[in-house]
């Protein structure tokens, strides 16, 4: 991941060095660092930790948290995250398991968020964003990363452990497990047992409060609109399930209980965990979903309404090949999947690659990217993605959004072979239309490829464009923030979008929505959904808010 604040200096350092064993990017460290990726023994020389700057915007605490008051006598552990991160993404479960093992004790968790992208340098945003990962411990907004700065951080995510008297004890980069957490802070509680400096009081910490939305949705991530059967299903992510609907808003069924999990069987049984994109095969009654929190592939049987798991067992892989057989096989984050016959292509965010599931034999097995996250074309087996997370099928071709190099790009169905279509740089990005190539995208999520135009759902310009492949322009046709309305109505990081007609459908995901798009006349609609059955009506309870003590 990268600094928004420093994009003209990533322009010249396009070469950046992809880290995939710790799962960061770094950028190039000063020649003092002190940056250790693996503790073992504590220092006996700490630096005192830097004061947090005053008047930062904090998120999940009534009040900025200080090292030398509330915060002293206590572990703490510092998450220098952004939200788009999927390697920061990962770890958020991670650093719940550390928040429930240290329970009542003086540990602290404590967020710093600092941006990449620009629209994720928003208080509001970021709000957003952990509401929706359900993240309770406290965050701060890093103001021109000046945290980031004072603490020589140089890769997302980075961890920094400081001990109970306020001195920086060590840091490690990237993804890792529990026990590595558990290892650094044990040693520190023990030493700071001996020397009596741990606090005993409790630090009493409000957790953000999620209302329900008037739609029923809560951070709906992708949307799929199919003519021929009049449906629409909706990834209703954060209650966990899958909506199926009319494509007027009539609701005909809910698969999923709404309890976040890894079960199979009847619709009212079955539990996803935050899914995401999904695939129909009309023919045979089919809905594949993206159950990207279970990093898992399921299957609807529609007729039915049997869930079923495919491929993935509920825990994150690494594994960059493939070839396992169903749930032997793990995977790491899929976002979206698309259907090309008996082929399921999924884009495994989580490893920055398109995955292949063979639906006859079972096997899910790498088909492009070769897990470096970068923008590189070419043979499948040598072209770098990074976090696809956007799937769509057209003309021989599996089109693709790389979220984290902001490009749209695609894979020849025969080979795999990778070739831009707009895009230039991991650390390039930004808002536009226009002819090619100048046009920039900030994080898209969605594409949905018809006749040679492109619609994509650019989540962090809170847009839609409209991609002609043919003449080669890019124009904007619905969303924009507030102050900038496009056409008639505002989006919010809109996640996903789906062809139906002449209409689009629009995953307006932080408004917790769908919006109806009719292209031909440009008007814009909210989607209202109708006749929900009654154990999930459209008044499903939302994340309440919590007091928490430690």
């Amino acid at each position: 991941m990268g600094r928004s604040i420093l994009n003209t200096v990533f322009l010249l350092l396009a070469s950046v060095i992809a880290v995939s064993l710790f799962g960061a990017i770094l950028v190039p460290e000063p020649p003092d660092s002190t940056r250790s990726s693996n503790m073992t023994t504590l220092p006996a020389d700490r630096a005192k930790a830097p004061a947090f700057p005053q008047g930062f915007h904090w998120i999940n605490t009534d009040r900025p948290l200080r090292l030398d008051q509330e915060l002293k006598g206590r572990i703490v552990v510092l998450d220098f995250w952004t939200y788009a991160c999927i390697n920061c993404i990962h770890m958020i479960p991670v650093l719940e398991q550390v928040e429930k093992h240290y329970a009542g004790l003086p540990v602290v968790v404590l967020g710093v968020h600092s941006n990449k992208f620009e629209n994720e340098g928003e208080a509001e945003h970021i709000r957003s964003a952990v509401l929706r990962y359900k993240i309770k411990h406290p965050v701060i907004v890093d103001e021109q990363h000046r945290i980031w700065d004072s603490f020589g951080v140089n890769a997302w995510p980075t961890f920094i452990f400081i001990d109970g008297e306020g001195n920086v004890v060590g840091r490690f980069a990237g993804e890792r497990p529990l026990e590595a957490f558990t290892a650094v802070i044990d040693s520190l509680l023990t030493e700071g047992r001996r020397k009596g400096t741990l606090a005993t009081n409790h630090l009493r910490l409000k957790s953000e409060t999620e209302k329900a939305s008037a739609s029923g949705l809560a951070f709906p991530g992708k949307v799929l609109a199919d003519e021929a059967s009049n449906s629409l299903y909706i990834a209703d992510s954060n209650h966990n399930r899958i909506v199926q609907a009319t494509l007027d808003g009539a609701v005909q069924h809910v698969y999923g209980s709404g309890q976040e999990g890894l079960e199979d069987g009847t619709a009212g049984k079955a539990s996803f965990a935050n899914p995401q994109g999904m695939a129909l095969d009309a023919q045979a009654q089919k809905l594949f979903v993206a159950d990207t929190d279970n990093h898992a592939i399921r299957e609807i049987d529609l007729k039915t309404g049997e869930v079923r798991t495919l491929a993935g067992n509920g825990t994150q892989g690494n594994d960059r090949e493939g070839g396992m057989i169903g749930k032997k096989q793990p995977l790491s984050s899929p976002w979206d999947v698309a259907l090309d016959g008996r082929r399921l292509f999924i884009a495994m965010a989580g490893l920055h690659q398109i995955w292949a599931y063979d639906r006859d034999s079972g096997k899910a097995s790498n088909w492009c990217g070769s897990g470096m996250e970068d923008i590189l074309d070419g043979p499948s087996h040598r072209a770098a993605l990074a976090q696809p997370s956007g799937l769509s099928i057209g003309g021989g071709d599996l089109y693709f959004v790389d979220s984290e190099s902001s490009s749209l790009r695609k894979a020849d169905l025969k080979n795999g072979e990778v070739q831009t279509i707009l895009g230039r740089g991991l650390f390039v990005f930004g808002d536009g239309e226009g002819a090619f190539p100048r046009v920039l995208f900030q994080h898209p999520l969605g594409v949905a490829v018809r006749d040679q135009i492109a619609y994509i759902a650019d989540t962090h310009n809170h847009k839609i464009k409209r991609v002609d492949l043919q003449k080669k322009q890019v124009q904007t046709i619905l969303g924009g923030r507030e102050g900038q309305p496009i056409k008639e109505m505002a989006l919010y990081e809109p996640g996903g979008v789906s062809l139906a007609g002449n209409q689009l459908y629009v995953a307006d995901t932080n408004n917790q929505r769908i919006v109806v798009l009719e292209l031909s006349s440009g008007k814009a609609r909210e989607l209202t959904l109708r006749n929900w059955p009654a154990q999930t009506a459209a008044s499903s309870p939302a994340s309440q808010s919590t007091t928490k003590e430690r």
